[in-house]
Formats: structure tokens, sequence, C-alpha cells
């Protein structure tokens, strides 16, 4: 059947769509009703849990006041690390402001359990392109973990992007660390669910009991009703203005896991013998507080973009990953765009749909951390937040575009057929 290209807008809420996307998203809106049920129901769970912490740890109004200096004695600031601890099934947490990013916090986490001759292994192949500086897998010489003498191995995944546990029991005897990512990262292979992350913590266990299991958590925050701490992992790192920080919260990091192990991070954090004792929250406290109660309810929201999102570009021919129906272990939808067209379109579009910035057309940048030109589409309340809605990609193959957040499901699915519609007026979208 030929492509037809006789443009038939409709507006809706003030929004000019064409009417074929709207019978697609129609459709989609069906396909995903027992999908968001399930949603809902792990989003309860979590809100409860997430408030059970807040009552047993007596937040009081006391605590959403900061501190400035030092910080000495700053209750709000401990006493979200108790919180923060609870709600990830963990003994201790670290929450902190002044963690710049999710990689800022997996490198406290690394220069904190690590010292010259140890070795750290990747259990889930090649990490995500901002932590290879980290390691020094590009010949960094601004003190990455290769300049202070640590070595690194990375087993591959399978064929089918899954960990290989025969190749994990043999490369973790003798290491220190084990690294687990649980997201996709910019890859194609499954985002992790806790359970299988356990698979993995089993065997790497099973080969090395004394080995530090510790998960890049960042996306995969309130997705289960558990988190990687229960199948196994001695410490967990992610970033506050991803999901654990509920769209609220403005910067922020935060690392979780054995009472031993934070402690040693803290004094990377700060400097040894001060450790977690001091650093100021200054006026944060309350947005990292407020961030957290809301983040299950949050991140139900960018779950069901996410879900949607897989629907209805399946529906119109691209391959997404993960495919509606397959499990979720983050937030993150892979959309196969095929060509760079089609990738730039798509971005531009959700762009377009952003309650901020929309009036921004997005381009293609070196970026700092990255290999290749990166596009990012985010019009975001807080700049680089992935729980916002947004759409990024490294211009290489296979060309996925990686949508992530939506704070409302509403803005999030409006935003989608806004990139809809800039692809089919670029015709790089064909409807029939």
């Amino acid at each position: 059947m030929a492509e037809i290209f006789d443009p038939k807008p409709v507006t809706v809420k003030g929004f000019e769509i064409e009417e074929r996307i709207l019978k697609a998203a129609a459709k989609a809106d069906d396909m995903c009703e027992e999908a968001f049920r399930e949603i809902d129901k792990v989003a309860r769970y979590n809100g409860e849990k997430v408030l059970k912490a807040f009552i047993d740890h007596k937040v009081s109004d006391g605590c959403l006041k900061g501190s400035a200096g030092y910080g000495y004695g700053d209750e709000g600031r401990d006493t979200l690390d108790a919180v923060f601890a609870q709600v990830m099934g963990a003994e201790d947490a670290l929450v902190r402001h002044n963690i710049v990013s999710g990689t800022h916090a997996l490198t406290i986490a690394l220069f904190g359990l690590l010292r010259t001759g140890d070795k750290m292994v990747s259990l889930t192949g090649a990490p995500y392109d901002t932590l290879e500086e980290v390691i020094g897998l590009r010949g960094s010489k601004n003190g990455s973990l290769a300049d202070y003498g640590i070595g690194y191995e990375q087993v591959e995944l399978t064929p089918e992007g899954k960990p290989n546990v025969a190749e994990i029991f043999q490369k973790v005897k003798g290491a220190k660390l084990a690294y687990i990512q649980r997201s996709r990262g910019y890859s194609l292979r499954p985002s992790l669910t806790v359970s299988a992350v356990a698979e993995i913590v089993k065997a790497a266990k099973g080969a090395n009991p004394d080995i530090i299991v510790m998960v890049d958590n960042c996306y995969g925050e309130f997705v289960e009703k558990t988190e990687p701490i229960a199948a196994g992992a001695d410490i967990i790192v992610g970033s506050l203005i991803k999901n654990p920080g509920g769209g609220i919260a403005e910067t922020g990091g935060y690392i979780a896991g054995s009472k031993k192990l934070v402690e040693q991070c803290s004094y990377r954090l700060t400097c040894p013998g001060v450790g977690r004792e001091a650093g100021c929250s200054l006026d944060q406290n309350k947005r990292m507080y407020q961030g957290l109660f809301l983040a299950p309810e949050t991140v139900a929201n960018a779950l069901k973009t996410a879900t949607f999102t897989a629907a209805i570009m399946t529906q119109l021919g691209f391959e997404c990953r993960p495919a509606p129906g397959e499990a979720r272990g983050d937030i993150i939808t892979a959309v196969l765009m095929k060509k760079t067209d089609n990738l730039i379109a798509f971005c531009k579009g959700v762009q377009k749909g952003s309650p901020v910035d929309s009036f921004v057309t997005p381009e293609p940048w070196d970026m700092p951390g990255y290999d290749s030109k990166v596009i990012m589409a985010a019009g975001a309340f807080n700049n680089g937040a992935s729980i916002e809605l947004s759409a990024d990609a490294p211009l290489r193959e296979p060309y996925a575009a990686y949508v992530q957040g939506g704070l409302t499901y509403a803005t999030g699915r409006m935003g989608i057929l806004c990139a809809l519609q800039e692809m089919f007026e670029k015709r790089c979208l064909k409807l029939f």
C-alpha cells in the first residue's frame, strides 16, 4: 500500500495532531490498560513504604530546614539518610545535594571502596559512556581508577543481551568489586529486574563470597516493589534528578547499602576523618524529602509514558526495547529509529511537547563524556532531569532514541504525540 500524505490535523486541547496518529494512540491506550493496572499496584505499595519510613523516623518540620557552613548536627540531612536507607531496604545511606550526577555518585563509591592493586569487574558488559572515563577505558590521565593502579575487566553479555553467568563465575575470582548496571544505558540489552540482579549476585558471591557487589540503580528505583539490596547487592547508587527525586529534587545523588561500606564512601564524599559529619544542606532538604515522597507516583507516570511509547511506536512499525508486554527493570524505552533523520525529528518533536523551552530546537553536539555526538530533547524544570520527559541518543547505529520520564502521564503522552507529529511533518513517519 502506498503512503498517503494528506494531512488531516485534529485539534486536541490546542495541539494540532494528525488524525491517524490519534487513532493509533487510541489503540495504544487499549493495549496499555492491563500494564497500567500493575503499575498502579506497585506505585501504591511503594508509596505506602515511603510514608511508613517518614513516620518511623519522625520527619518533622525542622527536618525540612537547611543548614549552612560546616553543617554539623544537620538533623534534616541525617534523618533523610535514615529514611532513604529504610525505603531502599539498606542499613545506611548517604543522600546529598552536592552529588552532581549519577556518574559522580558512582565515582564516589568506586574510589571509596577500591584501593591500588584491587580489581573491578563489570558483570553486565561495557558500562555507560560517562563511566568509561572514570574507569580509564579511554586512556584518561585525569585521575581515573586506572591511574591509581586499579584493574578492570568486564564480562560480555550473551548474544541475547543477558548476563553470562558461567563467565561471571570465573572472572570474579580475585576481584574486590563486582559492578552491575541495572539500566540498558545507550545499548539495546534488556534492563535488569531485581530478580535478574539476584541471579547475577548469586553467581558472583558463589565464586567469591567476599566480593562487594555494587549496583548502578539509575532509572530503576520504584519500578518494582523491592530494590537490588533485597537481591543481595552490598551497595546501590543513583541520582536524585532521576527516579527517587520525584521531579522535585533540584540536584543530588545517593549511595545506600551496608553501614560499613557507606561509611567508607563517606570519606571519599568529603575527606578522611570527617566523612558524613560535615556538609551543609543549604535549602535543599525540603525538596529532597518531598521528591522522595512523590517518587513512587512520579515513577508510575514515567512507566506509563514508557509503556505507551512502546505500544504506539511498535504499532507504527518501529521496534522497541522492551517490546510491549515485556518485563521492565527501568523507565526507559529504546525506539529503533532506523535513520538519523527519523531520530532527530523525533527528538525535536519531544522538545516541542515539553513544558519548558518548547520553542528551542535541539541539535546534535559533542557532549562531555561521550565518544560521539549526542542529541538531547528535554524541556525540563530541572536541567537534565531524566525523570521528566526526555529523549536522547548518540548519533550512531542503531539510531535508537532513548525515551524516559514523564512527570504526569497526560503530558508525557502528549509529548510522544508531538514527536510523532514532527516526524510526520518531516516525512519521517509513514501513515496509511
